[in-house]
């Protein structure tokens, strides 16, 4: 047997983050661990749909729409997925709460305890057991985006912005011991490694 915890990852655009969660995925596939993934946005049929709102280049919301679109995604996460799943499988997410705060909070300026109160009467008792933190540097960010064939939304804001936001990550995850911090300027491969090694001391008995 084996424990279910729910694993996420955080990070700015360009860190890493999916690229780890598919290598995840593969090894516990390998494994024959049973497992789900979810993004944020997105995940759910209709997370799908908010998702395609929120991302959408001519979408032009006010900050605090923006914020309850994506706690409407949550919300819909939470009760099609999350809450089914919940210590029964291990559970990946590409972004949670955390990025809500980084990038709501610390980068758009919204009242942090709005997005607390709202986040806790969406989850209830549901608890993310360990986060691992993607860092990149602005300037692979930059380099990393523009290798992109599509830009969203979220993908053209300026540094300033995403400054902010990896600020807030750092404050977020300050002396907190179920986080990692993750150097994505370092080689996929050398972290990957260092991913997989964490995992499997929270999945075993």
């Amino acid at each position: 047997m084996y424990k279910k915890p729910v694993i996420v990852f955080e990070g700015i655009e360009g860190s890493g983050k999916t690229y780890h969660i598919k290598s995840l995925a593969n090894f516990l596939n390998k494994k024959k661990i049973k497992y789900i993934v979810i993004r944020e946005p997105g995940g759910s049929s209709n997370s799908e749909k908010i998702r395609n709102l929120i991302l959408n280049k001519k979408s032009n919301f006010h900050k605090m729409t923006d914020l309850l679109l994506y706690l409407a995604a949550r919300n819909e996460n939470y009760i099609k997925v999350l809450k089914e799943n919940y210590k029964k499988k291990v559970i990946l997410i590409d972004r949670f709460t955390d990025s809500t705060l980084a990038y709501q909070h610390y980068g758009m300026g919204i009242n942090r305890d709005i997005i607390h109160a709202i986040n806790k009467y969406i989850l209830r008792d549901f608890k993310v057991n360990f986060t691992f933190l993607n860092s990149v540097s602005l300037k692979n960010l930059k380099m990393r985006l523009g290798k992109r064939k599509k830009l969203n939304r979220y993908d053209k804001f300026d540094h300033k912005f995403y400054s902010r936001v990896q600020r807030g990550y750092y404050k977020i995850c300050f002396k907190r011991k179920n986080y990692m911090k993750i150097n994505s300027n370092l080689k996929m491969e050398y972290n990957k490694k260092i991913i997989v090694d964490k995992v499997l001391k929270l999945i075993i008995k």
